[in-house]
């Protein structure tokens, strides 16, 4: 399994850090070896990330700090399991890196459970069906445009929500739900990592 992940979100100063260093310790923690880096796809080189993000790491223990950094193809390259924060992401991406897709996913896609994989693939194929009549100029009758807004608004779903600009309790709560998402992350990993 993935020993190397890249995270990604925007800026990479709240989001994808946070999964990043929380990542480190947990994985630490259970004694497993896996490298782990992040960036962002309109990313600076070399900034601190937020003041929030920095605090709740250092309020679970991480030390050090943690810098911002494009997306790059060494990046995309060097990763065996790219996870983003939003589909959007992905999508960028998967648009920029197409050799990528296979290992391309959002962190809360990736650790669904299989019942949500099936559905979601389903509504993906649904999706895509609906998009190239779309864009094959053939008009859609009211019951699937009605269905296109639906699946779309599902994609939401995989989304973690930018805290840039809120609040500490903002922050806190992106990253309690980041978490959440890395305590599947490790129980999907551990068994082939043994």
């Amino acid at each position: 399994m993935a020993k190397q992940i890249l995270f990604v979100c925007t800026g990479n100063t709240c989001r994808s850090p946070l999964a990043e260093g929380m990542l480190r310790m947990m994985a630490e923690e259970a004694g497993l070896k896996i490298d782990i880096r992040s960036a962002g796809t309109a990313a600076s080189e070399g900034c601190p990330i937020s003041p929030h993000s920095h605090r709740i790491l250092q309020d679970k223990g991480m030390q050090g700090t943690l810098l911002s950094s494009p997306v790059s193809h060494e990046h995309v390259d060097w990763a065996e399991l790219i996870l983003t924060m939003t589909m959007n992401h992905k999508r960028s991406l998967i648009q920029q890196y197409p050799f990528a897709a296979d290992k391309t996913f959002t962190l809360k896609e990736y650790v669904r459970n299989d019942s949500e994989a099936a559905l979601q693939s389903e509504q993906e194929k649904t999706m895509a069906e609906l998009e190239i009549k779309k864009a094959l100029s053939q008009s859609l009758s009211e019951d699937e445009v009605q269905q296109w807004v639906a699946l779309a608004s599902l994609a939401n779903d995989y989304d973690i929500v930018d805290p840039f600009g809120g609040s500490y309790e903002t922050y806190k709560q992106c990253a309690d739900e980041i978490e959440h998402c890395l305590h599947k992350l490790l129980n999907k990993l551990a068994p082939d990592m043994n």
